[in-house]
Protein backbone atom coordinates (compact mmCIF):
# COMPACT_ATOMS: atom_id res chain seq x y z
CA UNK A 1 0.00 0.00 0.00
CA UNK A 2 2.99 2.35 0.79
CA UNK A 3 3.75 2.10 -3.05
CA UNK A 4 0.31 3.52 -4.12
CA UNK A 5 0.83 6.96 -1.85
CA UNK A 6 3.83 7.86 -4.04
CA UNK A 7 3.46 10.29 -7.00
CA UNK A 8 5.19 8.15 -9.94
CA UNK A 9 3.66 9.78 -12.86
CA UNK A 10 4.85 13.50 -10.64
CA UNK A 11 8.08 12.10 -10.19
CA UNK A 12 8.53 10.98 -13.38
CA UNK A 13 7.48 14.67 -14.99
CA UNK A 14 9.62 16.14 -12.58
CA UNK A 15 12.79 14.21 -13.58
CA UNK A 16 12.13 14.14 -17.43
CA UNK A 17 12.22 18.10 -16.93
CA UNK A 18 15.55 17.87 -15.46
CA UNK A 19 17.34 16.08 -18.29
CA UNK A 20 15.54 17.91 -21.04
CA UNK A 21 15.98 21.80 -19.31
CA UNK A 22 19.80 20.68 -18.00
CA UNK A 23 19.54 21.24 -14.49
CA UNK A 24 17.46 21.48 -11.50
CA UNK A 25 17.09 25.79 -11.26
CA UNK A 26 15.68 25.48 -14.64
CA UNK A 27 13.11 22.61 -14.01
CA UNK A 28 12.44 24.50 -10.57
CA UNK A 29 11.20 27.69 -12.37
CA UNK A 30 9.33 25.44 -14.99
CA UNK A 31 7.21 23.53 -11.94
CA UNK A 32 6.89 26.73 -9.49
CA UNK A 33 9.61 24.38 -6.84
CA UNK A 34 13.01 25.59 -5.30
CA UNK A 35 15.87 23.52 -6.81
CA UNK A 36 16.54 22.05 -3.55
CA UNK A 37 12.78 20.72 -3.55
CA UNK A 38 13.76 19.43 -7.20
CA UNK A 39 16.78 17.90 -6.27
CA UNK A 40 15.13 16.37 -3.40
CA UNK A 41 12.39 14.88 -5.42
CA UNK A 42 15.07 13.53 -8.03
CA UNK A 43 16.77 11.69 -4.83
CA UNK A 44 14.00 10.32 -3.11
CA UNK A 45 13.70 8.64 -6.67
CA UNK A 46 16.95 7.40 -6.85
CA UNK A 47 16.67 6.03 -3.40
CA UNK A 48 13.17 4.24 -4.45
CA UNK A 49 14.61 2.53 -7.57
CA UNK A 50 18.10 1.65 -5.47
CA UNK A 51 19.86 3.18 -8.45
CA UNK A 52 22.14 6.52 -9.62
CA UNK A 53 19.87 8.02 -12.28
CA UNK A 54 21.86 11.38 -12.73
CA UNK A 55 25.17 12.16 -12.58
CA UNK A 56 25.49 15.87 -10.69
CA UNK A 57 28.17 19.04 -11.08
CA UNK A 58 27.92 22.44 -10.19
CA UNK A 59 26.92 23.66 -13.70
CA UNK A 60 25.19 20.47 -15.48
CA UNK A 61 23.78 16.87 -14.65
CA UNK A 62 23.99 14.34 -17.26
CA UNK A 63 22.18 10.51 -17.42
CA UNK A 64 23.99 7.56 -16.23
CA UNK A 65 23.13 4.10 -18.96
CA UNK A 66 20.41 3.09 -15.80
CA UNK A 67 18.89 7.18 -16.12
CA UNK A 68 18.97 7.09 -20.00
CA UNK A 69 16.71 4.00 -19.67
CA UNK A 70 14.34 5.24 -17.32
CA UNK A 71 14.26 8.65 -18.85
CA UNK A 72 13.26 6.94 -22.55
CA UNK A 73 10.64 4.91 -20.08
CA UNK A 74 9.36 7.53 -18.36
CA UNK A 75 8.90 9.99 -21.87
CA UNK A 76 6.94 7.10 -23.23
CA UNK A 77 4.62 6.82 -19.80
CA UNK A 78 3.81 10.13 -19.61
CA UNK A 79 3.07 10.53 -23.22
CA UNK A 80 0.74 7.68 -22.93
CA UNK A 81 -1.18 9.02 -19.84
CA UNK A 82 -1.48 12.11 -21.90
CA UNK A 83 -2.87 10.46 -24.86
CA UNK A 84 -5.33 8.44 -22.99
CA UNK A 85 -6.48 11.58 -21.13
CA UNK A 86 -6.73 13.36 -24.62
CA UNK A 87 -8.83 10.19 -26.07
CA UNK A 88 -11.06 9.91 -23.60
CA UNK A 89 -12.09 12.90 -24.99
CA UNK A 90 -11.35 12.92 -28.37
CA UNK A 91 -12.62 8.82 -29.26
CA UNK A 92 -8.67 8.66 -29.22
CA UNK A 93 -8.50 10.08 -32.67
CA UNK A 94 -4.80 10.70 -33.55
CA UNK A 95 -3.40 14.42 -32.77
CA UNK A 96 -0.75 15.91 -30.91
CA UNK A 97 3.18 17.29 -32.37
CA UNK A 98 4.77 14.52 -34.19
CA UNK A 99 8.74 15.04 -34.96
CA UNK A 100 9.84 13.89 -38.14
CA UNK A 101 13.04 13.17 -39.41
CA UNK A 102 14.18 12.05 -43.12
CA UNK A 103 17.42 12.38 -45.70
CA UNK A 104 16.87 15.31 -47.72
CA UNK A 105 16.26 13.25 -50.98
CA UNK A 106 13.73 11.13 -49.30
CA UNK A 107 11.87 14.28 -48.02
CA UNK A 108 12.08 16.37 -50.98
CA UNK A 109 10.73 13.88 -53.15
CA UNK A 110 8.59 11.45 -51.17
CA UNK A 111 7.71 12.61 -47.75
CA UNK A 112 6.62 16.63 -48.35
CA UNK A 113 4.19 15.89 -51.31
CA UNK A 114 2.30 13.50 -48.92
CA UNK A 115 2.35 15.88 -46.44
CA UNK A 116 -0.93 17.44 -47.40
CA UNK A 117 -2.82 14.37 -48.21
CA UNK A 118 -1.63 13.28 -44.32
CA UNK A 119 -2.67 16.20 -42.81
CA UNK A 120 -6.08 16.15 -44.21
CA UNK A 121 -6.38 12.79 -42.65
CA UNK A 122 -5.52 13.76 -39.61
CA UNK A 123 -6.23 17.32 -39.06
CA UNK A 124 -5.12 17.46 -35.19
CA UNK A 125 -1.81 16.31 -35.58
CA UNK A 126 1.12 19.25 -35.88
CA UNK A 127 4.31 18.39 -38.00
CA UNK A 128 7.36 18.90 -37.35
CA UNK A 129 9.95 17.94 -40.27
CA UNK A 130 13.93 18.14 -40.07
CA UNK A 131 15.29 17.06 -43.78
CA UNK A 132 18.53 16.41 -43.31
CA UNK A 133 21.62 12.92 -44.06
CA UNK A 134 22.96 13.53 -40.74
CA UNK A 135 21.96 10.26 -38.80
CA UNK A 136 20.43 11.83 -35.79
CA UNK A 137 19.62 9.83 -31.71
CA UNK A 138 16.01 9.87 -31.88
CA UNK A 139 15.98 9.74 -27.98
CA UNK A 140 18.32 13.03 -27.86
CA UNK A 141 16.29 15.16 -30.54
CA UNK A 142 12.82 13.83 -29.30
CA UNK A 143 12.02 12.72 -32.67
CA UNK A 144 9.05 10.56 -33.00
CA UNK A 145 9.94 8.76 -36.61
CA UNK A 146 12.86 8.99 -38.92
CA UNK A 147 13.20 7.83 -42.34
CA UNK A 148 16.69 5.95 -43.42
CA UNK A 149 18.68 4.93 -46.22
CA UNK A 150 21.07 1.84 -46.38
CA UNK A 151 21.23 -1.00 -43.77
CA UNK A 152 20.15 -0.59 -40.44
CA UNK A 153 22.72 -0.87 -37.37
CA UNK A 154 21.70 -2.63 -34.17
CA UNK A 155 20.07 -0.89 -31.94
CA UNK A 156 16.93 -0.69 -29.59
CA UNK A 157 15.00 1.10 -32.43
CA UNK A 158 11.74 -0.36 -34.19
CA UNK A 159 11.82 -0.18 -37.87
CA UNK A 160 8.90 -0.62 -40.67
CA UNK A 161 10.44 -0.92 -44.07
CA UNK A 162 9.08 1.59 -46.75
CA UNK A 163 10.81 -0.19 -49.68
CA UNK A 164 13.79 -0.04 -51.45
CA UNK A 165 15.25 1.73 -54.43
CA UNK A 166 17.64 0.91 -57.14
CA UNK A 167 21.05 2.95 -57.06
CA UNK A 168 22.23 4.62 -60.66
CA UNK A 169 25.15 6.38 -62.03
CA UNK A 170 24.33 9.03 -63.59
CA UNK A 171 25.11 12.10 -65.51
CA UNK A 172 24.31 15.51 -67.21
CA UNK A 173 24.90 14.92 -71.21
CA UNK A 174 26.27 18.54 -71.53
CA UNK A 175 29.38 16.43 -69.19
CA UNK A 176 28.71 13.43 -71.15
CA UNK A 177 29.58 15.70 -74.07
CA UNK A 178 32.43 17.32 -72.94
CA UNK A 179 33.87 14.12 -71.54
CA UNK A 180 32.75 11.19 -72.86
CA UNK A 181 30.63 7.90 -72.09
CA UNK A 182 32.15 5.45 -69.52
CA UNK A 183 31.77 1.78 -71.33
CA UNK A 184 33.26 0.09 -68.33
CA UNK A 185 34.70 0.65 -64.82
CA UNK A 186 38.06 1.30 -65.46
CA UNK A 187 36.82 4.12 -67.24
CA UNK A 188 35.87 5.98 -64.24
CA UNK A 189 39.54 7.04 -63.53
CA UNK A 190 38.75 9.64 -66.09
CA UNK A 191 36.06 11.44 -65.03
CA UNK A 192 34.68 13.57 -62.01
CA UNK A 193 33.14 11.08 -59.67
CA UNK A 194 31.05 13.62 -57.07
CA UNK A 195 30.33 12.45 -53.04
CA UNK A 196 29.72 13.01 -49.81
CA UNK A 197 31.68 14.59 -47.13
CA UNK A 198 30.62 12.57 -44.24
CA UNK A 199 31.36 8.36 -43.68
CA UNK A 200 28.91 5.61 -45.23
CA UNK A 201 28.37 2.45 -44.85
CA UNK A 202 29.78 1.39 -48.01
CA UNK A 203 32.68 3.34 -48.83
CA UNK A 204 33.11 3.71 -53.03
CA UNK A 205 30.98 2.80 -56.05
CA UNK A 206 29.99 -1.29 -56.35
CA UNK A 207 30.48 -2.45 -60.30
CA UNK A 208 30.83 -5.23 -61.91
CA UNK A 209 33.86 -5.91 -63.89
CA UNK A 210 34.91 -9.92 -65.72
CA UNK A 211 32.33 -11.57 -63.28
CA UNK A 212 33.71 -9.74 -59.48
CA UNK A 213 32.48 -6.83 -57.69
CA UNK A 214 35.13 -3.99 -57.05
CA UNK A 215 34.31 -0.34 -55.42
CA UNK A 216 35.39 2.58 -57.20
CA UNK A 217 35.82 5.59 -54.72
CA UNK A 218 35.00 9.18 -55.59
CA UNK A 219 37.14 11.58 -56.45
CA UNK A 220 35.79 14.44 -57.33
CA UNK A 221 36.58 18.39 -56.86
CA UNK A 222 33.34 19.04 -54.88
CA UNK A 223 31.60 16.80 -51.71
CA UNK A 224 28.62 17.54 -49.88
CA UNK A 225 26.14 16.80 -47.24
CA UNK A 226 22.80 15.04 -48.76
CA UNK A 227 21.95 13.42 -51.46
CA UNK A 228 19.74 16.78 -53.17
CA UNK A 229 23.00 18.63 -53.38
CA UNK A 230 24.66 16.20 -54.97
CA UNK A 231 21.68 15.99 -57.67
CA UNK A 232 21.89 19.68 -58.27
CA UNK A 233 25.79 19.05 -59.12
CA UNK A 234 25.56 16.83 -61.60
CA UNK A 235 22.68 18.68 -62.72
CA UNK A 236 25.17 21.43 -63.67
CA UNK A 237 27.09 19.37 -65.43
CA UNK A 238 30.24 19.16 -62.54
CA UNK A 239 30.46 15.17 -63.05
CA UNK A 240 28.98 11.55 -62.14
CA UNK A 241 27.26 10.55 -59.32
CA UNK A 242 25.68 7.54 -58.16
CA UNK A 243 22.09 8.03 -56.37
CA UNK A 244 18.39 6.45 -55.58
CA UNK A 245 16.70 5.67 -58.76
CA UNK A 246 13.78 7.25 -57.31
CA UNK A 247 15.46 10.67 -57.07
CA UNK A 248 16.71 10.89 -60.39
CA UNK A 249 13.51 9.45 -62.28
CA UNK A 250 12.05 12.92 -63.97
CA UNK A 251 15.33 13.89 -64.87
CA UNK A 252 16.03 10.43 -66.32
CA UNK A 253 12.71 10.90 -68.32
CA UNK A 254 12.74 14.30 -69.16
CA UNK A 255 16.78 13.90 -70.70
CA UNK A 256 18.31 16.67 -68.22
CA UNK A 257 20.03 13.21 -66.85
CA UNK A 258 21.32 9.85 -68.41
CA UNK A 259 22.68 6.62 -66.27
CA UNK A 260 25.84 5.08 -67.50
CA UNK A 261 27.76 1.86 -66.46
CA UNK A 262 24.21 0.09 -66.11
CA UNK A 263 25.95 -2.46 -67.55
CA UNK A 264 28.32 -2.64 -64.72
CA UNK A 265 25.48 -2.21 -62.51
CA UNK A 266 25.12 -5.09 -59.42
CA UNK A 267 21.67 -3.99 -58.70
CA UNK A 268 22.13 -3.71 -55.37
CA UNK A 269 19.21 -1.75 -54.09
CA UNK A 270 19.11 0.67 -50.82
CA UNK A 271 16.20 -0.22 -48.61
CA UNK A 272 14.30 2.91 -46.91
CA UNK A 273 12.95 2.40 -43.20
CA UNK A 274 11.04 4.34 -40.83
CA UNK A 275 12.51 3.49 -37.66
CA UNK A 276 10.97 4.70 -34.16
CA UNK A 277 10.97 4.23 -30.59
CA UNK A 278 8.25 1.75 -29.26
CA UNK A 279 9.68 -0.49 -25.95
CA UNK A 280 7.54 -2.34 -24.43
CA UNK A 281 4.95 -2.10 -26.58
CA UNK A 282 3.91 1.39 -26.71
CA UNK A 283 3.12 3.32 -29.77
CA UNK A 284 1.38 6.69 -29.57
CA UNK A 285 -1.42 6.85 -32.34
CA UNK A 286 -0.30 9.61 -33.68
CA UNK A 287 3.13 7.88 -34.79
CA UNK A 288 1.25 4.66 -35.70
CA UNK A 289 -1.01 6.63 -37.96
CA UNK A 290 2.07 8.26 -39.87
CA UNK A 291 4.07 4.59 -40.33
CA UNK A 292 0.66 3.29 -41.60
CA UNK A 293 0.32 6.41 -43.96
CA UNK A 294 3.92 5.87 -45.19
CA UNK A 295 3.79 1.72 -45.94
CA UNK A 296 0.34 2.83 -47.39
CA UNK A 297 1.66 5.62 -49.76
CA UNK A 298 5.82 5.36 -50.23
CA UNK A 299 6.28 3.64 -53.93
CA UNK A 300 9.80 4.05 -54.22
Amino acid sequence: MARLEVNRSGEMEVFVRVVELGGFSAAARAFGMTPSAVSKLVGRLESRLAVRLLNRSTRQVQLTPEGCVFYERSVKVLADLEEAERGAATNDAPRGRLSVNANVAFGEHILLPLVPEFLARHPDITLDIVLTDEVIDLLGLRTDVAVRAGPLKSSTLLARKLGETRMLIVAAPAYLARHGVPSQASDLALHNRLGFNYARAMEGWPLLENGHTLYVATNGNAQVSDGEALRRLVLAGLGLARLAAFQVKDDLAAGRLKTVLEDCNPGDAEKVHAVFLGQGGYLPSRVRALLDFLVEKVRL
